[in-house]
């Protein structure tokens, strides 16, 4: 048995195999899932209620050469809505973020790879718009929290319900703002780009690694250029990072390769830094709790012409940067700076 907490897993004890079954079977029966079926995988969840604070249990279950996995996923339902401004965003990419999210029309994207937190975003986003003058309905597979004066949509393939699909329905239902789960397809990333240029407010989440790869991801897919040149006026790519333990947080003289590191990326001389002594608090690993580390790039004249011209990688981000982009490494190390993280941390999380 493996938790794991704060992004790192680690063991935590080994069931003997008699009770490993037994238990696996009544996991499995709580989350509504097929008790008979081992080497099918099956998905299912449960609510429980500890301390009077609501949690959600996604099971997740795959037969493999030793046995049957069981992955439980625990979403507190409380702490998934937070405010905007304690995502993490440095005070320059706040100002852009909510320059972005007053927009009108055209379509947002939150980037990042599983697990970065695109999803909580996605929510405090839609949760600060939901002032009750606007229609907000979002797509999501799946709905995993229920957000008061929203319509939510479950995805149900089954039923004909996709991604692609329920948008087109949606646009019926006059909304001013649009959130979908996930752009997996070419056909999904169409109906929400047309859906921005009818005059929506369109925010989607995509899988790629940071902000600059957007674009091109979209057009790889088989999107126009000159569609999403048209539409597109913002991407967020984030990661989450381990915040020092505020119990056992001491400072430390840094290395001659960390005051260059931070010389080369920010320009500035550091004698001091901050990190973790370890204590029961954070089960002595230095670390407790995650924030996020951002880049935001706001589509502004110049990136909407490489864009139509379906300019590569390193053009877009030297314009995003040219136009005052902070990168996520950059955010990430201001961060250390200011004592949140660590340089271990941005460099696990960030590549170079």
């Amino acid at each position: 048995m493996r938790y794991r907490i704060d992004g790192i897993m680690y063991d935590s004890l080994t069931i003997p195999r008699d009770i490993a079954d037994s238990l696996i079977s009544l996991l499995k029966v709580t989350a509504g899932m097929d008790i008979a079926e081992r080497r099918r995988p099956q998905d299912g969840h449960f609510d429980a209620n500890y301390k009077n604070e609501i949690f959600d249990f996604r099971v997740s279950s795959m037969g493999t050469s030793y046995g049957e996995k069981l992955s439980l996923r625990i979403l507190s339902k409380k702490r998934m809505l937070m405010p905007n401004e304690q995502l993490g965003m440095l005070p320059e990419q706040y100002k852009t973020f909510v320059t972005l999210i007053s927009r009108p029309y055209g379509i947002i994207f939150v980037t990042g790879p599983t697990g970065s937190g695109k999803t909580t975003t996605l929510y405090s986003v839609i949760t600060s718009l939901a002032t009750g003058l606007t229609e907000i309905v979002t797509i999501e597979d799946p709905v995993e929290y229920n957000i008061p004066n929203i319509v939510q949509i479950q995805i149900n393939e089954e039923a004909g319900i996709t991604f692609a699909s329920g948008l087109r329905s949606v646009l019926r239902l006059d909304p001013n703002i649009i959130m979908v789960g996930e752009v997996r397809d070419l056909e999904t990333a169409k109906v929400a780009i047309e859906a921005s240029l009818t005059g929506h407010l369109v925010l989607a989440s995509l899988h790629t690694n940071d902000v600059a790869s957007t674009p091109l991801r979209l057009i790889n897919l088989g999107v126009e250029p000159y569609l999403l040149s048209s539409t597109l006026i913002g991407a967020i790519s984030q990661r989450l990072v381990r915040v020092i333990c505020p119990n056992c947080k001491a400072s430390y003289s840094p290395s001659k390769e960390e005051k260059e590191l931070i010389k080369r990326e920010l320009g500035e001389d550091v004698v001091e830094l901050k990190k973790g002594e370890g204590c029961p608090a954070c089960n002595f690993t230095g670390y407790r709790g995650r924030t996020g580390i951002f880049e935001i790039m706001e589509v502004d004249r110049n990136l909407r012409t490489l864009i139509e011209q379906g300019a590569y990688y390193d053009k877009i981000k030297e314009q995003a940067i040219n136009s005052g982009m902070v990168t996520m490494r950059k955010a990430g190390i201001r961060k250390v700076v200011q004592g949140i993280t660590t340089l271990s941390e941005i460099e696990r999380a960030v590549e170079d």
